[in-house]
């Protein structure tokens, strides 16, 4: 009988150990459950925060003010020796694609335009310096250009072509390879022919037309440059032909002060307006006819 009782006093405590453990079991799940749960609200509201400053802060870019160098005016910097998107009139003015597509822009803004004709090396610095409002100059979009300013979309592709004299040995783009090759001083093409054949056989110049007169005396071997203006300058000196090749393709766009986004988004919202409607293709169409 005493083994009996034991026995059942043993199961007894056996059964209640096991309750107890069971318990704390319990407790340790919930206090584990209760613990993820906070993490997890926890997260949310962090998430939620940073989509909310993240929300604020487009909004606050979106309705950022537009900052003018001169109230009215919207500023143009451009180096006017490069058709047909910037070259100029026989009055002291100034036409062209960029410079129409421009007016347009400062016309759907409610502004004048002021074209500040520079040296293209100077465009993006009369940017950055606040001395103009745009850079537009058959301006390339590059990596090296978008640490100082922020393009607008694209508005126009463009083509490097190599110039050479009718009687050039110079037949394809391998054949640049140890020759003197000329170009615009601060152009992508500059950039690309130094990269390729080394600063040493570059000759850089102020405007595309003196590296042309260059070739023509035999100071360069071939001239490097954008294919619109390449055409102008063969069409206006004999002697010269534009090979069957392309050197490089681009895109065109437009460089606004990277402090400024109140006036980078009014100009790209205007400039695709235009792009829209068509008034972008038909200003390019009146000056590049084929």
């Amino acid at each position: 009988m005493k083994k009996v009782i034991s026995t059942v006093l043993a199961l007894g405590m056996a059964i209640s150990l096991a309750a107890c453990g069971g318990s704390s079991d319990s407790a340790a799940t919930s206090a584990a459950s209760s613990a993820a749960s906070s993490a997890a609200s926890e997260a949310a509201e962090a998430a939620s925060s940073a989509a909310s400053e993240a929300s604020s802060a487009a909004s606050e870019t979106e309705d950022a003010e537009m900052v003018l160098v001169e109230d009215g005016v919207l500023h143009m910097a451009t180096n006017a020796a490069f058709p047909p998107y910037e070259m100029t009139t026989d009055d002291g003015g100034f036409e062209g694609i960029d410079v129409e597509i421009a007016t347009a822009i400062a016309e759907k803004l409610g502004l004048e335009l002021v074209v500040d004709n520079m040296d293209f090396s100077s465009v993006i610095t009369a940017v950055q310096g606040g001395k103009s409002d745009i850079a537009m100059a058959g301006m390339t979009v590059n990596e090296e250009r978008k640490q100082n300013v922020d393009f607008t979309d694209t508005y126009a592709n463009a083509v490097q072509v190599i110039i050479v004299t009718e009687d050039s040995d110079i037949a394809t783009v391998e054949d640049l390879d140890g020759k003197m090759i000329g170009v615009q001083q601060g152009t992508t093409g500059h950039i690309y022919c130094e990269d390729d054949y080394g600063a040493d056989n570059v000759t850089a110049y102020d405007t595309g037309a003196t590296a042309t007169q260059a070739l023509l005396t035999g100071k360069v071997d071939a001239v490097v440059i954008d294919s619109e203006p390449a055409k102008a300058y063969v069409a206006e000196n004999e002697g010269l032909k534009i090979l069957d090749t392309e050197y490089a393709n681009e895109e065109y766009a437009i460089g606004i002060g990277k402090e400024n986004a109140g006036l980078y988004n009014a100009v790209n919202d205007a400039l695709n307006e235009l792009i829209d409607d068509g008034t972008v293709q038909s200003i390019v169409d009146k000056y590049i006819t084929e």
